[in-house]
């Protein structure tokens, strides 16, 4: 079966099991609204869409739950706020209508807008999911939407989420356990105050930076000992998070002494945790301690090469930002190509050698033009460079024969690769599909171990476009705190479309002849990769990281990011 058989076949059983409506299970009038099974097919018959009240957590996109992925990716309309769509549409499908409530026309309410969209478009059939963040099941406007749908007789569902009251503690390093209470403080009474001031619960309170104090004031007032502890934590489970640790007293002292409430802007939105808990804090606090917390990372590579890499990162704590340097385009002459894949086909060649994802994408486009599928490689020897080209490979249904035991690079796969032996071998041609700038290396030293060498030009790389002006503005003046150099082109290719590196962003570079051009255009390094290696490159700059946050808390300093302190001039290299 063909690749592209396979995919149809999979999409079917997909569509069979899952449904193609998307929302669990199958749905009634309003009666049923809420009776719900597998993946949401709409009731036979019937010309109603259907709505999905679907909790987006705090904020971290890893909280959603698959379930939500599931209808996500079936919805025909997405409802959400702004911050909200932020974390949900990347699991959405391709073309998805999205709405915000306050597009709605008139003088609707936020909740009313939203009832308005959503309802509309489930009128016409189509399936919706309105997003909210955290938990819907414990959002009271979410449940005044909920009995609109059923006013109009939409069928509903719910997939709970995470909600902010318990994921920021848990993101803060403040377990809840035994006594707990939750105080909305927008709405709560005076008497409310006083209970939770004289109980003996640890208290999670969902508040704003800007009336935190007064509520602990309240507490105070209510019974609390002063010097009872609370952490506050704003933007929790994303990578801005802070959290401050202070007691009821301190807590107004400690947000001005470290500038934190801003003037201009409205409310911010905090978790506030008082108890004893959150005396524990120094030590289950895993979130904020990660290696590369909040970094700004320059990852400047071609988008589908930065994917992995960005994960890394992301894994690390750190907010990559990809900017390609290099764009990919066909070959100005593709007759060579054309001749070496109909070789492919007729028994021309013994192996054939991938030394990047990007020679692996232009042969699967070349197949595909040519109605070709995998099983043009049967009885083909398969060499890819290091794991990244292997896993396009293995994407592509062909698992590789060969890979290099200890340096991922060209000279590394030459280490494993045997030589032409006429007995064993009864072809002596490799197919060397790849970029138009790539150095002679691994021809040179195929053809030192006996094979003839068909060095094709697959694709070539061209200077990228410059990023946008708000990007190339964050580069030059200290926006990110980090940028990872994974070749001498990206070095020559981000410095001249976008400039120069402030002096204050480290520079990492994935080897000595990276690290090399990286001096020749007045950069600093501050960081080596070990090994040829992006990961490794990746894994080298937490490494630093951490040493970096262990010298400041050794000295007493506060921990900072490298943008929070910005010289006024530019980066020089050592001489």
């Amino acid at each position: 079966m063909s690749p592209t058989a396979a995919a149809a076949t999979n999409t079917t059983a997909g569509t069979t099991a899952a449904g193609p409506a998307g929302p669990a299970g199958r749905t009634g009038t309003a009666g049923t609204a809420g009776h719900t099974g597998t993946a949401g097919t709409d009731m036979p018959g019937s010309a109603l869409g259907h709505v999905t009240f679907l909790g987006a957590g705090p904020g971290d996109p890893g909280l959603l739950t698959l379930r939500a992925v599931e209808a996500l990716a079936h919805a025909d309309v997405l409802v959400a706020d702004g911050h909200v769509l932020d974390v949900v549409r990347t699991h959405a499908r391709p073309g998805v209508d999205t709405a915000q409530p306050g597009d709605a026309e008139g003088e609707l309410s936020p909740s009313a807008a939203a009832a308005k969209l959503f309802t509309a478009s489930a009128r016409t059939g189509k399936r919706v999911v309105r997003a909210i963040a955290g938990d819907p099941g414990l959002d009271s406007a979410a449940a005044g939407e909920m009995l609109a749908c059923a006013q109009a007789g939409i069928p509903f569902e719910v997939v709970p989420g995470v909600a902010a009251a318990v994921g920021v503690p848990a993101y803060a390093g403040v377990p809840l356990s035994g006594d707990v209470r939750f105080v909305e403080a927008a709405t709560a009474s005076a008497r409310c105050w006083n209970e939770a001031g004289a109980s003996d619960a640890t208290l999670v309170v969902s508040t704003t930076l800007q009336t935190v104090a007064a509520n602990a004031a309240e507490l105070v007032s209510g019974g609390r000992k002063p010097d009872t502890p609370l952490t506050v934590t704003v933007a929790g489970t994303t990578t801005r998070q802070r959290t401050w640790t202070a007691t009821l007293s301190t807590i107004a002292a400690e947000l001005k002494a470290t500038k934190a409430l801003p003037t201009p802007e409205g409310p911010i939105a905090a978790i506030a945790v008082v108890g004893e808990p959150t005396a524990r804090r120094e030590l289950l606090s895993w979130f904020e301690t990660k290696p590369l917390f909040g970094w700004k990372v320059l990852v400047p590579r071609t988008k589908e090469q930065a994917a992995s890499l960005s994960d890394q990162l992301r894994s690390y704590g750190a907010v990559p930002h990809e900017v390609p340097t290099i764009a990919v385009e066909p070959p100005r002459t593709p007759q060579q190509m054309e001749r070496a894949v109909k070789g492919l086909v007729t028994g021309r060649y013994e192996w054939i050698a991938f030394t990047s994802v990007n020679a692996v994408k232009a042969v699967r486009e070349k197949f595909e033009e040519y109605g070709l599928d995998a099983r043009a490689f049967a009885g083909i020897k398969v060499a890819a460079v290091g794991e990244q080209t292997a896993g396009a490979l293995v994407d592509f249904g062909v698992k590789p024969d060969l890979m290099p035991s200890g340096e991922q690079s060209a000279a590394g796969l030459l280490e494993d690769w045997p030589p032409y032996d006429p007995v064993f071998d009864p072809i002596d041609r490799v197919f060397l599909p790849r970029a138009d700038i790539a150095t002679e290396t691994l021809v040179a030293g195929l053809v030192e171990l006996g094979w003839e060498v068909d060095d094709v030009t697959a694709y070539r790389t061209v200077r990228a476009s410059p990023p946008p002006a708000e990007t190339r503005e964050a580069i030059k003046g200290g926006g990110f705190d980090a940028v990872l150099f994974t070749s001498s082109s990206t070095v020559r290719n981000l410095v001249g479309i976008a400039g120069k590196p402030h002096n204050v962003t480290v520079i990492a570079c994935i080897g000595p002849a990276t690290a090399k051009t990286a001096e020749e255009h007045g950069l600093r390094v501050d960081v080596m990769a070990p090994e040829p290696s992006v990961h490794a490159l990746a894994q080298a700059l937490a490494d630093f990281g951490v040493r970096r946050r262990e010298t400041a808390i050794a000295a007493g300093d506060p921990v900072t990011r490298p943008s929070e302190r910005r010289p006024g001039s530019r980066r020089r290299a050592r001489v």
